[in-house]
């Protein structure tokens, strides 16, 4: 192991990647505000957009520079097609549940009202807002955090450590406080060490890309939906008995067909 890329070393670099993502941010919705007060929705979509796909340059360029392979270390690998259709059912499964367990948990903590009006910002009200927004939370987003996170920062801790267990549960920790969410912290880590069971299992970031992808495409889907409008998904400001236990049997089958897909490729 180079003696330069140390634990701390990678911890600085994923550090700097927040702080430059949220920099980026910043400065595009602050100079946007001072020309054109008037555009501020728009300038905080085109901020997220700009600035969650910043979020992987700092880590890029260290590797380049150090003629690092980017393939390996941020485990860019190709995975087989039953491997994705088997990620997808799981995916499908566990947001429901994770639904499930935000509206239960509702129950004893109410959301905020600062995150009621958050959600604002993520109404999809014409073409445009719909392209920054969808690709920033669904695409850019995802991909650059699974880049980071269960790319560079876990693999790093994995081959450091020799430590899977450990490895996995300090990156979901960092990950949940790295997106400053009180409120979301216990589910953000949960969903973290999911994603980081499928990177570590499968070799690549591409089956958490998928879920973590899916995941943010259905909290939109979410905001821009009320329950009179899905009847067919709530029972009582509760996800309906009926799709919960299909996404029971979505997770069992996701596990189950994602296991046999790894064992044939062995």
């Amino acid at each position: 192991m180079n003696r330069i890329l140390t634990v701390p070393v990678v911890f600085g670099l994923v550090a700097a990647s927040i702080l430059l993502a949220f920099a980026v941010s910043g400065i595009i919705l602050g100079f946007g505000l001072r020309f054109h007060p008037d555009r501020e929705l728009y300038y905080t979509h085109l901020s997220l957009f700009i600035g969650q796909g910043a979020i992987i340059l700092p880590a890029f360029i260290f590797l380049k520079f150090r003629g690092e392979s980017i393939r390996s270390r941020f485990r860019l690998h190709p995975v087989s097609a039953s491997v994705v259709f088997s990620v997808v059912i799981l995916s499908v499964g566990i947001i429901i549940l994770a639904d499930e367990m935000d509206r239960v948990m509702s129950l004893f903590f109410p959301l905020p009202s600062a995150l009621e009006r958050l959600a604002d910002i993520f109404k999809l009200t014409s073409a445009r807002t719909m392209f920054l927004v969808i690709s920033a939370v669904v695409i850019i987003a995802p991909l650059g955090e699974e880049l980071l996170f269960r790319g560079f920062l876990q693999k790093f801790l994995e081959d450091n450590w020799r430590d899977i267990t450990r490895a996995v549960l300090v990156t979901s920790l960092f990950f949940a406080f790295t997106h400053m969410n009180p409120y979301w912290l216990i589910q953000i880590y949960v969903l973290g060490v999911l994603l980081g069971y499928l990177a570590w299992r499968t070799g690549s970031i591409l089956p958490s890309f998928i879920l973590h992808g899916m995941n943010n495409g259905f909290a939109l889907l979410l905001a821009n939906t009320d329950d009179n409008s899905a009847v067919f998904y709530t029972w009582h400001n509760h996800v309906s008995p009926i799709v919960l236990v299909f996404a029971v049997i979505c997770v069992y089958f996701g596990f189950k067909w994602l296991h046999k897909s790894l064992e044939i490729q062995r």
